[in-house]
């Protein structure tokens, strides 16, 4: 079985002595830190997909797509200003609206790192997963992590649900995502969320045609969670609308 490298610092003690003409003593050896942050990134439940995803790696179209370029380069902006002011910003949420392929999840999580940088306890939740392992967990045959998960949505100082309202509306699924907001914005827990249902408020485009012509009505955000918790999300949340680009994993395809 492998083992962990031995700092050859401090040989794996975690202190480094340090001597001098008045003083001696010991000092935390940087393998301590190095270590706390990969604790708290592999705690952070951050899928491999996106464990190198970072703010300096998020593509914008080019310059023959000046609109887009600026729009996205805006929305960048206001993400970076969102993690440069945690956790004093007035609102401690971040919501991410907009359509499949518009690079939601790379600016999320890209925050989500940053935060743990700073030291908060992060965790990474994909929406249908979350809500199935909360209601997995009611099972007493249920494993010990399926019965936290409920706990874990409500502590974690930093909570990242990623594709909120991807699942079908029951009444205990509003009842259940509703009581997760609420309990974080009471408590101003800090919470970041994707989503791509539109949201009038968000200018947001809730009325399209069909193949067929037809005007039909989109499922809104506030159909999928709730009045409730959409009401507390504007509340506690920076609302950023993602502008409609091409294919966010296409373009950055392209660019390797």
């Amino acid at each position: 079985m492998a083992t962990d490298p031995i700092c050859p610092k401090c040989n794996g003690t975690g202190f480094i002595i340090v001597e001098g003409a008045n003083i001696s003593g010991a000092k935390p050896c940087d393998c301590r830190f190095t270590g706390r942050a990969e604790r708290m990134e592999e705690r952070a439940q951050i899928p491999p997909l996106y464990r190198h995803t970072s703010f300096e790696n998020f593509s914008v179209p080019g310059p023959e797509n000046p609109i887009a370029r600026r729009d996205l380069t805006n929305i960048l902006l206001a993400v970076k200003n969102y993690v440069r002011d945690f956790p004093n910003d007035a609102r401690p949420g971040l919501l991410l609206l907009g359509e499949p392929g518009t690079g939601k999840t790379h600016l999320a999580v890209s925050a989500l790192r940053k935060i743990l940088e700073k030291g908060f306890e992060c965790l990474f939740c994909d929406y249908q997963t979350l809500l199935n392992n909360i209601k997995s967990g009611y099972d007493a045959a249920s494993d010990s992590s399926n019965r936290e998960a409920y706990s874990k949505a409500l502590d974690s100082e930093v909570l990242l649900l990623d594709d909120l309202g991807a699942h079908r509306v029951t009444k205990w699924v509003e009842d259940t995502i509703t009581s997760i907001i609420t309990y974080r914005c009471n408590n101003r827990k800090a919470f970041i969320a994707t989503s791509n249902l539109p949201d009038p408020d968000a200018g947001s485009v809730v009325m399209q045609k069909s193949a067929l012509g037809n005007v039909e009505y989109r499922e809104t955000l506030a159909d999928r969670v709730g009045p409730r918790a959409r009401s507390r999300l504007f509340e506690m949340c920076t609302v950023v609308r993602m502008p409609l680009v091409e294919d966010y994993r296409i373009r950055k395809a392209r660019t390797f």
